[in-house]
């Protein structure tokens, strides 16, 4: 199945996409909130709707879990060899900040795995995208592709560390403190919206990115495979297993992502 998908077409939809959610972002426009205080807006819907539909016509034996569609019961979704995972407009709270650091992504996942990732900043003009076995890539506006990692630190000094803007929470506090103590690096922190922070590590813009706070399957599932096909992984933070998706309960266990 994965070798009949075309990716490049996957590229095309999260750019259109990411068109329709910069026509809503460069207007004023109404923010809704869901049962869990998540905030929603038209560029969501409008988002998911351009995916799906697109997803559907390319490859309509490939069912679809989307974060902004209905729920599909665990009974009929446990049975799925490959599904599409999408989140149409990751970050959205940075979407409503209008600090750019938002995001589309669309992953195939092979039963628990993800096996292809598409990322795409519309705002930036960057996309992110990788295969099972091709690598990863990063295309800038009118650029050629770049293999990831682009980027090698290598200042023996400092610890570049990711954290989330909106969940620099104790527990995290505490685990970078443990780093630097272990490591015995000056820190330096590198703050980003989104699944972007996920890029800048397969990009090799830094070294570690702990997410010790609440995510949902589709906030990670195209950036995972973005990162693993980079050379890094993504590891459950308290057995250092790996993460598994299409789960009876979709909510991520805690994580590290490392190079």
């Amino acid at each position: 199945m994965l070798n009949e998908i075309d990716i490049q077409k996957i590229n095309n939809i999260a750019k259109k996409a990411g068109n329709k959610i910069m026509q809503v972002y460069q207007h004023d426009f109404d923010v809704d909130y869901k049962a869990d205080n998540s905030p929603l807006t038209k560029a969501d819907i409008k988002s998911n709707e351009i995916i799906t539909k697109n997803l559907k016509k390319l490859y309509p034996q490939i069912p679809i879990l989307s974060e902004e569609s209905q729920e599909v019961p665990y009974d009929i979704r446990k049975n799925w060899e490959y599904f599409w995972l999408i989140d149409p407009l990751d970050g959205t709270k940075e979407f409503v900040k209008k600090n750019g650091e938002f995001t589309v992504n669309i992953a195939l996942i092979h039963k628990d795995t993800p096996v292809l990732g598409v990322i795409y900043a519309p705002v930036l003009e960057i996309l992110y995208y990788a295969q099972k076995d091709q690598g990863a890539f990063k295309q800038e506006k009118d650029k050629r592709p770049q293999r990831l990692p682009i980027h090698k630190h290598t200042n023996d000094d400092i610890l570049k560390v990711i954290v989330s803007k909106s969940h620099y929470n104790q527990e995290t506090k505490e685990f970078v403190d443990n780093l630097q103590n272990q490591y015995k690096k000056n820190i330096d922190f590198v703050n980003i919206g989104s699944s972007l922070k996920l890029c800048l590590i397969a990009e090799g813009k830094a070294d570690i990115y702990p997410r010790l706070a609440p995510t949902m399957e589709w906030d990670i599932a195209a950036g995972q495979a973005i990162v693993e096909q980079s050379g890094g992984k993504i590891i459950k933070y308290k057995t250092k297993g790996f993460m598994k998706y299409n789960k009876q309960n979709l909510l991520n266990p805690y994580f590290i992502t490392t190079m």
